[in-house]
């Protein structure tokens, strides 16, 4: 077959003052056989964003190429005038991009976001145009093309956004698509729906495939070939088979060893010590040498030469001078997590709690309908123990764990906390219990305030809960919860924005901890890690949790995380617990459909298996469904005749809640066994 991209020892550097230099690519080689699918795999910053804008030419004006080629169905891009990049952009070489919302234009449509690169680069006129754009939005699986072309893209959710992204890719039938982490922000299900989608796009059109991501079971999906990146260099390249079977350079299997799985439950994860180093950092030798946990003298000041491990497969490493071929790989030493102590009584009860926003429409602003977000749940969180809270994006999770810090009012129910219901408590008396209950959201970044130093942003619930410490009591306390989240206390007079993501979320976390709750709200806390840095963060709890005996309410829709960190899962479905349980019971035993459609979901690092399709999106908690609100997705009425009794019951009846063994389900088909 033939090579249809071909990069040869490319570098990409950049200008960024105090005659500094940021190679943030470094030499870099790999080629793409038509019709193929190549994954670069890599930390955060080791530079495979910049390899795919530089293949665009789309760096930025402080960049350069010292050296390289980049040969595209045998052209060289390096030598192509702009006007004539621009008739290969979009419409020879697509590229979807990491965040779908800053990528589409909010003041146009998306019918008119679909047309333009018809009209750049197929010539094709205005009305077969949105003809055409309305069949790439049925392509992608877009319900009502002919009404979702006329939105804007604040209207549409995060995976319908990013299914328009692809139609817009693939508008010109691409040789070469990029996709840039195209399912990091989306839940499992959604993220099946779209590598599917990908999937089978390249069956239909033969186009070839750059996918960028940092999540190597999504890598064993879809991907032929795979190229492992640290800090602007190759470290590793082979056949997606001879990766997984044979990982060769100690930073693979630092990555695939961070990653969650059934032995690690009651271990601590192994993690990869420090951080890729900036693009200004490079020095001599091997760039991994300080973190690899078998680098030898030679490392240090001497780059290693490319190995072959077998056919197809080669790595940058000294491990395999003198014609070694096993590396002398060594097992990383398990260390046991520390137990945490889980009470039989209650620390949360929440009773029937219901949370609806009015819709007001008219100049009298009448209640003209209800947003349900929370819809009459029912939740016990014993003491020290940590309850997972799953489910998709507009299942009600966040309202749910904001009800819990007072910060949404319920319309009805119960949340108890240690004997007082949050619900009710005057202004004065919720600001107390507020110190026993903290929050740490999801995106670091944006809940930190950029124009305030570390110190102050940590000290901030000291000056308005411990009024009577004075500076230098309050600085003692500071540096305290600094070292517990393993920071160094030269910290303090920073800012936010000179901190990794991993660090960013380390402060957060100690931000929450000052006030020594005994329970924390983590809403999403490692969905925006890369897979080494969630290691970490995943140890600090447990630490944190065996040491200060807390209790964790943790959101989120990564159920490999769930696995490893819950005692107890909740499964949540448009405001409603659908099923709950012990973790193990969960997964071992899921009873309700979505339940079982969220774990066929999660993609696998030890098999290649068919994705698993769940139809259509959730609907909108404004208008969900007649009886119960999963019918129009589920399985099991798809092999159920027009007449027949249990789809007469989903579809009229919300179901009553079932026990069996150490769980409890909402679902008909239950009832019915």
């Amino acid at each position: 077959m033939s090579i249809l991209l071909d990069v040869k020892n490319l570098k990409t550097y950049f200008n960024v003052g105090f005659d500094k230099v940021a190679r943030a690519i470094d030499g870099v080689s790999f080629n793409i056989e038509e019709g193929k699918t190549l994954a670069i795999v890599g930390e955060s910053g080791c530079g495979k964003t910049q390899t795919a804008y530089s293949i665009l030419r789309l760096i930025a004006s402080n960049g350069f190429h010292p050296s390289g080629e980049i040969n595209f169905n045998k052209r060289n891009l390096s030598s192509l005038t702009e006007l004539e990049m621009q008739s290969i952009r979009g419409n020879d070489i697509s590229m979807i991009f990491q965040e779908p919302m800053t990528s589409l234009n909010p003041l146009y449509k998306i019918g008119n976001q679909l047309e333009e690169p018809l009209y750049q680069h197929r010539k094709i006129a205005k009305s077969p145009a949105r003809k055409l754009a309305i069949e790439l939005l049925d392509q992608v699986g877009i319900p009502d093309p002919h009404k979702r072309v006329d939105c804007y893209p604040h209207e549409l959710s995060g995976g319908m956004k990013q299914r328009v992204m692809i139609a817009m890719a693939l508008a010109c039938k691409p040789k070469l698509l990029i996709a840039d982490e195209p399912t990091t922000a989306l839940d499992v299900t959604i993220q099946s729906q779209v590598l599917k989608l990908i999937s089978d796009l390249q069956k239909e059109t033969g186009m070839s495939i750059l996918l960028i991501t940092h999540d190597m079971g999504i890598v064993n999906q879809i991907a032929d070939d795979i190229c492992i990146m640290y800090a602007g260099r190759i470290a590793e390249k082979g056949s997606r088979e001879n990766i997984f079977k044979n990982m060769a350079h100690p930073y693979t299997r630092h990555l695939i060893d961070s990653i969650p799985k059934i032995k690690d439950k009651g271990f601590l994860l192994n993690t990869i010590p420090g951080m890729v180093p900036g693009a200004t950092e490079y020095g001599d030798g091997c760039l991994f040498a300080e973190r690899c946990s078998q680098a030898m003298d030679v490392c240090q000041s001497l780059e290693s030469p490319k190995y072959i491990i077998e056919p197809n497969h080669f790595a940058f490493c000294h491990l395999y001078e003198n014609n070694n071929t096993d590396g002398n790989f060594t097992s990383p030493i398990r260390i046991k997590s520390p137990k945490h102590k889980i009470e039989n009584k209650s620390i949360l009860s929440i009773k029937s709690l219901r949370i609806w926003f009015p819709l007001r429409k008219g100049i009298f602003l009448r209640i003209a309908n209800y947003v349900k977000a929370v819809d009459d749940i029912d939740l016990e969180i014993q003491k020290g123990s940590t309850l997972a809270l799953v489910g998709e994006s507009g299942c009600g999770k966040t309202t749910l764990g904001e009800s819990i810090l007072g910060l949404t009012r319920g319309t009805q129910g119960e949340v108890i906390f240690n004997g007082s219901n949050i619900l009710k408590l005057n202004t004065t008396d919720l600001k107390k219990i507020r110190k026993q209950i903290q929050i740490v959201f999801q995106d670091p970044m944006g809940s930190l305030s950029p124009r305030m130093t570390i110190e102050k942003i940590i000290e901030e619930g000291l000056e308005e809960h411990y009024k009577n410490l004075n500076q230098s009591q309050r600085r003692e306390k500071i540096e305290q919860v600094l070292k517990e989240v393993g920071l160094p206390i030269s910290t303090l007079e920073r800012y936010p924005h000179e901190f990794s993501g991993g660090q960013r979320q380390r402060i957060a976390i100690a931000r929450a901890l000052i006030l020594e709750p005994n329970f924390l709200v983590l809403d999403e806390p490692t969905s925006a890690l890369d897979v080494s840095v969630q290691a970490q963060v995943l140890n600090l709890f447990k630490t944190l949790q065996a040491k200060r005996n807390l209790t964790y309410l943790f959101i989120t829709h990564n159920l490999s995380v769930v696995k490893y960190m819950a005692d107890k899962v909740a499964i949540m479905y448009l405001g409603k617990i659908v099923e709950s349980g012990s973790t193990e019971e969960i997964f071992r035993n899921p009873k309700h459909p979505y339940t079982k459609t969220l774990l066929e979901a999660i993609p696998s690092i030890e098999e290649r298996k068919a994705f698993q399709q769940i139809r259509g999106d959730v609907p909108s908690p404004l208008d969900p469904p007649n009886g119960c609100h999963f019918h129009p997705r589920c399985q099991i009425l798809i092999d159920e005749t027009k007449d027949s009794q249990l789809k007469n019951k989903c579809e009229n009846e919300y179901p009553e809640t079932v026990y069996s063994g150490t769980s409890s389900v909402r679902c008909h088909a239950m009832n019915k066994a």
